[in-house]
C-alpha cells in the first residue's frame, strides 16, 4: 500500500505539473544601439529629416515588430523648448534636440522601452529630461533614466523591470558600485525577469574591443564595463545590453546570461559620423527562457545610409564584425555565431 500511495502521488505530480519542455514560453528582446533622429540646437547645426522623419525606420520596423521587447538608447531631447545645459562652445561639445513629436517615430517603429540614461538625455537639463519623458508618455513607450525611473512591461505573464545604468550623476550611476547592485538586487525579487542597460566604456574606432579593464575617454572615467556586466547578472539581472562607444563590440554568455557590449549607432541623423564601422547598425534578436537564461539569438546586419538611417547591410558586415570580436574577446564564453548571424550556445 504504501508503495502504491507513492506512485498515486508522483503520478498525479506529473499531471498537475508538466514538464519544463510543456510549459516552456520565451520572451524575445530585440534591440538595437544609439538613436538620435536629428537635431534643431544650435540653429547653425539644425538637421532634421524629411517629414518630421516618419521615414526613418521604414526598413527595420518589421523585424523590431517582431520582439515583446523592443529596446534602443534614445541619445538626444525630444522637446520643443528648454534652455541648453551645455557650453557648446567648447571643442567637441554637442548638444542634441528634436521635436517632442518625434516620439512617434519610434512607436511607428515599434520601440517599447528605450534608455535615456545617456550623456545626452541631460543637454537641457531637468526641464529638457521632463520633456523627453512626457513625449515618450504620450505614446506609450517605456524608458528608464532619472532616479526613481524604472521601466516596467508585462510580456505574457512576465512582469519585465528594465533599468539604464550611465555614469550621469543624475540617474543611475554604474560606477557607484555597491548601489548598482544593490538596485539590481532589489529589482530581481520584485520581477519576473530583469534587463539592466548600461551607457559606458571608450568611444570610436580605437574602442571596438571589451576589455576588463577600466576605461576612459579624454581622462573621463567610463568605468569597467565587463566588471559591472558581470556583477549585474551576479546580482539578478538576465540580460545586459551596452551602448556609448558608438561601434559594435562583443557579446558573451556569462553564467547562460547574455551580455551585449554595445550596439554601435543605429540611427543617428545628421552630426554624429557614420564612417567606416561607425556607421554599422545591428539589430540583435534574443529568446529568453522563463528564468532569463540565453536560448537563442540573430543579428541582423544593417548599416547607416548618409545622412543617417538604417537600411539593410547584404554583405553581412555587422554579423562578421560582432562574430569576429566575440572570438577574440570572449573565447571561452561558449556561444557561436553563424555566417547568418544565428547564435547559439555551443555544444560540449
Amino acid at each position: 500500500m504504501k508503495k502504491l500511495a507513492i506512485l498515486i502521488l508522483v503520478i498525479l505530480i506529473i499531471d498537475i505539473h508538466p514538464s519544463y519542455s510543456e510549459e516552456m514560453k520565451t520572451v524575445t528582446v530585440t534591440a538595437v544601439g544609439d538613436i538620435m533622429m536629428g537635431t534643431d540646437f544650435p540653429k547653425r547645426y539644425e538637421m532634421l529629416p524629411p517629414d518630421d522623419g516618419k521615414d526613418l525606420f521604414v526598413h527595420v520596423a518589421d523585424i523590431l515588430g517582431q520582439g515583446d521587447v523592443v529596446f534602443g538608447n534614445l541619445e538626444q531631447v525630444l522637446s520643443d523648448n528648454g534652455q541648453c545645459a551645455k557650453d557648446i562652445s567648447r571643442p567637441n561639445m554637442w548638444a542634441f534636440r528634436s521635436p517632442a513629436m518625434y516620439a512617434n517615430n519610434l512607436k511607428k517603429a515599434n520601440f517599447n522601452v528605450v534608455s535615456i540614461a545617456n550623456n545626452h538625455a541631460w543637454d537641457f537639463g531637468k526641464e529638457g529630461s521632463a520633456d523627453t519623458m512626457r513625449a515618450l508618455d504620450a505614446v506609450g513607450i517605456r524608458h528608464s533614466g532619472p532616479i526613481g525611473d524604472i521601466a516596467e512591461l508585462e510580456i505574457s505573464g512576465f512582469h519585465i523591470a528594465v533599468i539604464a545604468f550611465s555614469r550621469n550623476l543624475n540617474g543611475y550611476s554604474f560606477l557607484d558600485t555597491q548601489k548598482s547592485k544593490a538596485i539590481i538586487k532589489t529589482l530581481s525579487n520584485q520581477f519576473d525577469m530583469v534587463i539592466v542597460s548600461f551607457h559606458g566604456g571608450a568611444e570610436g574606432i580605437k574602442a571596438q574591443h571589451t576589455k576588463d579593464v577600466d576605461e576612459y575617454l579624454g581622462g573621463e572615467s567610463r568605468g569597467n564595463v565587463v566588471k559591472f556586466a558581470r556583477k549585474a547578472i551576479d546580482n539578478g539581472a538576465d540580460l545586459v545590453i551596452g551602448h556609448g562607444p558608438h561601434v559594435p563590440r562583443a557579446i558573451e554568455l556569462y553564467k547562460n546570461k547574455l551580455i551585449a557590449y554595445s550596439l554601435g549607432n543605429f540611427c543617428t541623423y545628421g552630426i554624429i559620423s557614420i564612417k567606416g564601422v561607425k556607421g554599422i547598425a545591428p539589430i540583435l534578436k534574443i529568446e529568453l527562457a522563463p528564468n532569463g537564461d540565453f536560448v537563442s539569438g540573430r543579428i541582423y546586419s544593417f548599416k547607416q545610409t548618409p545622412p543617417g538611417y538604417p537600411v539593410p547591410d547584404e554583405t553581412g558586415e555587422a554579423i562578421g564584425i560582432m562574430k569576429r570580436l566575440s572570438e577574440i574577446d570572449f573565447p571561452n564564453s561558449g556561444l557561436l555565431i553563424d555566417e547568418d548571424g544565428s547564435i547559439r550556445i555551443k555544444q560540449m
